[in-house]
């Protein structure tokens, strides 16, 4: 079955298919948004996908019903399912097993860039922490990055705590500006803290989400 997280069960009969009785279906990761591949169902793909809480889709060159993941154990389990105000759209969100959605061996299918490789944009919170993590595995003496980290926990914290000030003396302040630029700030060297100790920021989402329950 379909996650608890997901809201009431998608009506099959009333989503408007296209001629070939498809409509297209775009697979997001439930955590941090990363689009993952796009496929196409049909009325008994989508009737599967939700009572079995694994994604099916419908295979246009083998003209067959198929499990993502039956062959290559990159499982999708759902968390949620929405369709498009014109009830010819779906959007799935799944927790991706193994991280791989692509048959490529890429997390998502949407992995080309004028030609190169590259990891597909999740939220901000993610893309910074990336940028983080990547100084801290190449580390760059001129980054204040690199230098946090060089600092260890001493100066880690010591900027934590600084920040944290600043986060109350702006909401003392009742400045939204501010406030919003100082959250900004401790977010940030909370992050840095979190790359120093190996901590994946997807761990946190985890528990956000378990606690949203």
């Amino acid at each position: 079955m379909v996650s608890s997280t997901s809201q009431a069960p998608i009506p099959v009969d009333q989503i408007r298919y296209n001629a070939d009785g498809l409509v297209p279906a775009i697979i997001q990761d439930y955590l941090d948004g990363t689009v993952l591949m796009m496929a196409w169902m049909n009325a008994e793909s989508l009737q599967k996908t939700m009572e079995t809480g694994q994604t099916w889709f419908w295979s246009r060159s083998r003209a067959e019903l198929w499990n993502k993941g039956a062959t290559s154990g990159h499982w999708q389990q759902v968390k949620s399912l929405r369709y498009d105000c014109d009830s010819d759209a779906l959007l799935i969100g799944v927790e991706q097993m193994g991280d791989i959605a692509c048959h490529t061996g890429e997390r998502s299918c949407f992995h080309q860039v004028e030609g190169s490789i590259q990891a597909p944009p999740a939220d901000t919170l993610s893309q910074v922490f990336e940028v983080i993590c990547d100084r801290r595995d190449h580390p760059n003496p001129d980054s204040y990055t690199c230098k946090l980290l060089a600092g260890g926990d001493n100066k880690i914290l010591k900027k934590i705590g600084e920040e944290s000030a600043e986060v109350v003396m702006a909401c003392k302040d009742d400045d939204g500006d501010a406030i919003a630029g100082e959250v900004a700030d401790l977010i940030y060297h909370t992050l840095v803290a979190m790359a120093y100790h190996q901590v994946d920021i997807r761990a946190v989402y985890r528990k956000l989400q378990e606690r949203r329950r």
